[in-house]
């Protein structure tokens, strides 16, 4: 497989991304010269310890900042070209997010979190599809109830339908287990990678938990703000031999 072919089958090709800000101390790199890719369908774990860079190469990703240095391509679309409100409508078209801490409103039941994705990339009725969404992730009976009357886990589940409800190409996951007890996570978990195979979604899943990234098809660890070891992406020895 020829160069050009390898790169036109990645869904995310990240290529020298580096990220400095200036703090009272000086200029710090949070990030430097990172080369990131995913195919289609294919799960990912960025495995590290805090302050490793990983949250922040993920908000990268995801088109949340902006890098110092570097490109990054979604679909052959470079997004660091967009401005915030093209990044952001892009974001709503073709990117789920799930995080540690659930990021549910408050003020909305779990139909209408669900549903607010939905109403923000134009479709008209919602709710069919958001109900749909719920009771595939067994939330069928919880619907009415608000965040604060949901367990952890329910709440999750919950985050996990608004991410997946709108079919995105890519979901974004950061520590999501992070904030749950070990049999509830377990279940997360399960859902998750289920909801994934069922609709070819490439996960890209930021962890410092080893078991869950084991669970990936790729793992990539960080250390201080370079990826110091990959698994090559499988299928095509050209591949491995370009920045993964």
């Amino acid at each position: 497989m020829s160069d050009n072919n390898v790169r036109e089958d990645f869904v995310i090709r990240a290529e020298g991304i580096s990220k400095s800000v200036t703090g009272p101390a000086g200029r710090l790199t949070i990030l430097d010269n990172i080369n990131f890719h995913a195919r289609k369908g294919e799960s990912i774990a960025i495995l590290g310890v805090s302050g490793s860079g990983k949250s922040t190469l993920l908000g990268l990703l995801a088109g949340l900042d902006l890098p110092t240095a570097g490109s990054i391509f979604i679909d052959q679309r470079d997004i660091t070209l967009m401005n915030e409100d093209a990044r952001a409508q892009w974001r709503a078209r073709r990117v789920g997010f799930v995080f540690q801490a659930f990021h549910l409103v408050p003020s909305l039941n779990a139909l209408e979190n669900v549903m607010l994705p939905l109403e923000m990339v134009g479709l008209a009725d919602a709710r069919p599809l958001a109900t749909r969404t719920l009771q595939r992730v067994g939330l069928g009976e919880r619907m009415e109830h608000y965040p604060r009357q949901l367990s952890g886990g329910e709440q999750q589940r919950v985050a996990l339908a608004r991410a997946f409800a709108p079919s995105p190409t890519i979901l974004f996951a950061d520590e999501p287990t992070g904030n749950l007890d070990a049999g509830t996570a377990a279940s997360v978990e399960d859902l998750m990678f289920t909801l994934n195979k069922e609709r070819g979604t490439t996960l890209v899943l930021v962890t410092h938990d080893t078991t869950l990234a084991a669970r990936c098809d790729r793992v990539v660890r960080m250390k201080g703000g370079h990826i110091i070891e990959q698994d090559a992406p499988a299928d095509t020895a050209a591949a491995t031999s370009a920045p993964v």
